[in-house]
């Protein structure tokens, strides 16, 4: 049954949670998998969603806990005892396990740990529980398929049934030397397909990407999406093998990472979102609200300078607009593609080839425009020299806000600073004054 929200379905569902129809709750979510009971479940009331939670079986509750939004479920879950969370850890993969145990108070989340009955699950927690969340080590399950290097196909067939117990996907077989070096990975068609007695050491790859503990989360994402891998070993500074890197776990880094881009573009200086509270979302927004004041008062100061211009020719008020939205439109446009290069791990050099391109681009857009304005302007009988001086304006603007827009998220991010930010507030307020200021020294020269 193909998922599908609708008011009709909640409102049936908090009328038979209200009612506590709990046969009824579980006939109409038994068709739904564990993703789309986590969406149904952020629309309602904590405690309604607790409600359901304690009617699943605790696999499902568990799959179901793991899907929802972090600020949700931290929340949630304050419904729930020590016992019933380390009910639903026991069904997780340990990566995911610490997820949850991080946003629990400290003493709850020792209460959990101490509460499973898992001990090897108890132990990689405690293990993982020592990186930070944004390295290979905090992102990385410590369980896994691994196949010692001196094993028969035999041995490591029985292994596998062994350990794959505690593992929901398996991607790979990863292969280790006495020391639990990783050496390399074999592949399950080669395992089923060679004899009972042959050895790992005579089939396994030697090749293996792998990535160590240390290594932060956004560096692991390039290489996972530069060599399309679904998995990838964790190892630590020996080589020893530690874990693995699901792409599932990837995909999560890449959504916040976007989120994060996006919100920097808007001028938005931290990671936030819409419930946070007031004092947060207010600093994260003034910054760069400031700096686009302080550049709009400046624009407005810069114009009493040709007060007697406007006086003199009132049309060129109207162009204002045109020229001011043009210039923050080009800007943001090459910023974008430079950030863009910037975050794939792209060019990120002052060469001549980028600069002349970028012109080159600029030049041909801006005739483009330069032309259309200019033959709409004469269509509309605007005064010759006035047409001229837009026209050439627009093509002096387009130009030179092209040159920022790809200069300047270059020059943040040499001094390290994301350069994200530079397609926000920060290009639209500058190209703002300097295309005023094209406009205003044309109009000068030709009046």
């Amino acid at each position: 049954m193909a998922f599908e929200m609708s008011e009709k379905l909640l409102e049936e569902l908090i009328l038979l949670i209200n009612s506590e129809k709990s046969v009824e709750i579980l006939e109409v979510l038994q068709d739904f998998p564990e993703q789309d009971i986590s969406v149904l479940l952020l629309e309602l009331e904590y405690a309604q969603a607790a409600y359901v939670l304690r009617l699943l079986d605790a696999e499902t509750s568990a799959h179901v806990v793991r899907e929802l939004d972090t600020d949700y479920r931290k929340r949630l879950l304050k419904e729930f005892s020590s016992q019933n969370i380390a009910s639903y850890i026991e069904h997780l993969e340990s990566d995911d396990a610490v997820d949850i145990i991080n946003e629990q108070p400290v003493k709850t989340g020792e209460e959990v740990i101490a509460l499973l009955k898992n001990e090897e699950k108890a132990l990689y927690i405690r293990d993982l529980l020592h990186y930070d969340e944004d390295c290979a080590g905090g992102l990385m399950a410590k369980e896994l398929v691994k196949a010692n290097i001196n094993w028969t196909i035999k041995q490591t067939i029985e292994e596998i049934r062994k350990q794959t117990r505690a593992v929901d996907k398996m991607y790979a077989v990863y292969v280790v030397d006495d020391g639990g070096r990783l050496v390399g990975r074999v592949s399950l068609k080669k395992i089923i397909l060679a004899d009972d007695h042959t050895f790992i050491s005579d089939i396994y790859d030697e090749e293996v990407v792998a990535v160590e503990s240390y290594l932060s989360d956004v560096e692991v994402a390039e290489l996972m999406s530069k060599y399309d891998l679904e998995a990838v070993p964790v190892v630590n500074i020996q080589g020893q093998l530690l874990g693995r890197i699901t792409i599932d776990d990837i995909v999560d880094v890449i959504t916040e990472q976007a989120d994060q881009e996006r919100q920097a573009m808007a001028g938005i200086s931290d990671d936030v979102e819409e419930d946070d509270n007031v004092w947060l979302l207010s600093k994260s927004r003034l910054p760069w609200l400031i700096i686009g004041m302080a550049g709009g008062v400046a624009g407005a100061r810069f114009l009493g300078l040709f007060e007697h211009l406007i006086a003199l020719v009132p049309a060129m008020a109207f162009f204002i607009p045109l020229i001011t939205a043009t210039g923050g439109n080009v800007g943001i446009q090459s910023s974008s593609l430079v950030v863009q290069s910037l975050a794939g791990g792209g060019d990120d050099s002052f060469s001549f080839a980028r600069f002349f391109k970028s012109f080159v681009v600029s030049l041909i857009n801006g005739l483009v425009l330069a032309i259309l304005v200019f033959g709409m302007n004469y269509i509309f009988g605007e005064e010759i020299r006035m047409v001229f001086v837009v026209s050439i304006a627009l093509l002096g603007v387009v130009v030179v806000a092209s040159f920022l827009g790809t200069i300047t998220p270059l020059i943040l991010d040499r001094f390290g600073i994301n350069p994200a930010i530079a397609s926000g507030p920060f290009i639209t307020t500058a190209n703002d004054l300097i295309g005023l200021a094209i406009y205003f020294s044309l109009a000068h020269l030709l009046y």
